[in-house]
């Protein structure tokens, strides 16, 4: 029996799908209260896949700024390589007709999805781990505000590889798709390419912190701690970009991974953060020894 839903959790539910830059999403747990295990599938018609709306122009291109999901800090970037497992979930079907973070009108007969990190629109295949069924989706929303799923799908994205509530996925972005869709929303013609801008422009800069490191050793009793995630790949595509910046590396930590740019002195700490913040929008963290420290404490 489809679990009812009271009109004050609906309205959490509707201030989830704001746009993040300006949403402070420290205390939402998903899209409601109880997250989406006990969500039914509910669709009006037999979903179907469309290229044309996969595939058609977004109001927006919308990647974000970093924001933080309780305690934990995501950061979107753009990410063609994209290849990540994890917990997905069902979008609840109340949310039908509402506006997503990049403007579009969420359709719950659509295959479409959310993302907490990838930008908006992209394109990306979804596989149930359970039985192996695909389904390809168009992500065009923010979300979950959870840190125990990765995605939520639709409910006739869901329906269509057999999901009946929260279950073990593969995501991976599709590189030219995603590019197609990113080029006609913004109005261009350019090729779809096989690496992200982030990457290329990192390696173009690649030797300079490298020379840093080296006239520099990390010695420094300081470090800044950029995001934490779950998936290790992301973290290791975020600390390849931040090398510009200072010695950054991969910490692990439990089940999570953590960039941090270490080896700093209190000089070389402030100057991160502050450039971190203007320059990437970022709201970085600081250690000294390995302990936490207000950031704005040096």
């Amino acid at each position: 029996m489809k679990k009812m839903v009271s009109f004050a959790v609906l309205a959490a539910i509707m201030a989830g799908c704001t746009d993040l830059s300006t949403t402070d999403t420290s205390n939402m747990n998903g899209y409601g209260v109880d997250g989406f295990g006990e969500e039914a599938l509910v669709t009006t018609e037999t979903p179907s896949l469309n290229n044309t709306y996969l595939l058609a122009p977004a109001p927006k291109y919308y990647v974000g700024n970093a924001y933080k999901v309780e305690e934990v800090q995501y950061i979107p970037v753009e990410d063609l390589n994209y290849n990540q497992t994890g917990i997905a979930g069902i979008i609840p079907a109340e949310l039908n007709g509402t506006k997503t973070s990049n403007g579009e009108i969420f359709d719950i007969n659509q295959m479409v999805a959310t993302s907490k990190t990838l930008p908006l629109p992209t394109i990306a295949r979804v596989t149930n781990l359970d039985n192996g069924q695909s389904v390809v989706v168009r992500v065009n929303n923010r979300g979950p505000f959870v840190n125990t799923r990765i995605m939520d799908l639709s409910p006739a994205a869901a329906q269509k590889i057999g999901m009946n509530g929260q279950s073990k996925v593969q995501i991976q972005v599709m590189a030219e798709e995603s590019t197609i869709v990113k080029n006609a929303t913004l109005g261009t013609n350019a090729q779809p390419q096989t690496q992200m801008t982030e990457v290329t422009e990192t390696t173009t800069v690649a030797v300079e912190p490298q020379q840093q490191t080296t006239t520099s050793p990390a010695t420094g009793e300081y470090s800044v701690q950029i995001a934490a995630f779950y998936a290790q790949d992301s973290a290791d595509t975020l600390a390849a970009r931040m090398r510009t910046y200072g010695d950054a590396v991969v910490v692990q930590e439990g089940d999570m991974y953590k960039v941090r740019i270490i080896g700093l002195d209190a000089a070389q700490a402030r100057n991160i953060i502050d450039t971190l913040r203007s320059n990437e929008g970022m709201a970085p963290g600081l250690l000294k020894n390995g302990r936490w420290i207000n950031a704005d404490s040096i």
